[in-house]
């Protein structure tokens, strides 16, 4: 069956929305302000098992918010039917959009990539695996609606956990973790840095380039990017419905080439503000 494919066109130019005037006799607080816009975006390889009942579980809890959303599916052309479920879906609901990526691959990549092909203000990742429960996307919705320039699901928040991994893989997790605390800023140091189901506002990430190689995409977030304020959501890392991981030794070599770029940027500032001083003092 052919693989149906998504035809980007030029985005149209940006217009600066003219509020109307308000009648002096309505107080401010009355005037309905509109809701920011929420994509929230769905990387899939080979993830034909899972997909339909993880989009039904996002828009039933995205619906009761009554917020404008779109999800948008970002397959790394699968070609097992992925595509052809989203795109059956996306024709009865609009809000949800099927990009197909040929000849690349690449979780972080996939996320950005949905990003970039999206005008809204809040912006967020969920796997499409089921691991991530979907029914956290109203608390962590509200969290931005309160403030927060970012809300993460968090495995390591109390009494967050993770379900079915042996001590190995706990060991892992929690060395990977232990390696970002010294990269990451004190103000809004994070338990869980590692997690790929989060949200975050647009404009904390409008200056910075991210990486499109690895999956773990909020820890240069935290480190780069413009996040002052940050809110974790416990819950407990679930087991993969259908299908099989998509980690392995090329995902965790990449992660480690993005510790060491992360720590030369962090270092080489640092580095060049202490010679400075050295020299003030002489």
């Amino acid at each position: 069956m052919a693989h149906p494919q998504t035809v980007e066109q030029e985005d149209a130019p940006r217009v600066t929305p003219v509020l109307a005037s308000v009648p002096e006799a309505v107080p401010q607080e009355q005037v309905p302000q509109a809701r920011a816009k929420l994509a929230l975006v769905l990387p899939t390889l080979h993830e034909a098992g899972n997909i339909h009942t993880v989009l039904q579980r996002v828009r039933t809890s995205l619906d009761p918010l009554g917020i404008p959303y779109e999800v948008i599916v970002v397959d790394d052309d699968s070609r097992d039917g992925t595509a052809e479920i989203v795109h059956a879906i996306s024709e009865c609901d609009p809000r949800v959009r099927l990009l197909v990526r040929s000849n690349t691959r690449g979780l972080g990549g996939a996320v950005v990539y949905g990003w970039e092909r999206s005008e809204a203000e809040i912006v967020g990742v969920i796997d499409a695996d089921l691991q991530h429960p979907p029914e956290l996307l109203p608390q962590l919705w509200k969290a931005i609606e309160s403030g927060a320039d970012l809300a993460l699901a968090s495995r390591y928040a109390a009494p967050g956990g993770l379900r079915g991994w042996n001590l190995a893989r706990r060991g892992l997790s929690w060395l990977a973790i232990w390696m970002t605390k010294p990269l990451q800023k004190p103000e809004i140091r994070v338990k869980d840095p590692m997690t790929g189901f989060f949200l975050v506002r647009r404009a904390c990430i409008r200056d910075i380039t991210l990486e499109t190689q690895g999956f773990k995409i909020l820890l240069e977030i935290l480190v780069r990017g413009g996040v002052r304020s940050a809110v974790e959501i416990p819950f407990s890392f679930g087991l993969r419905k259908a299908g099989s991981s998509k980690a392995g030794l090329r995902e965790g070599l990449n992660y480690i080439s993005l510790l060491g770029r992360l720590w030369r940027d962090a270092y080489v500032p640092w580095r060049t503000a202490q010679t400075a001083r050295n020299h003030l003092n002489r």
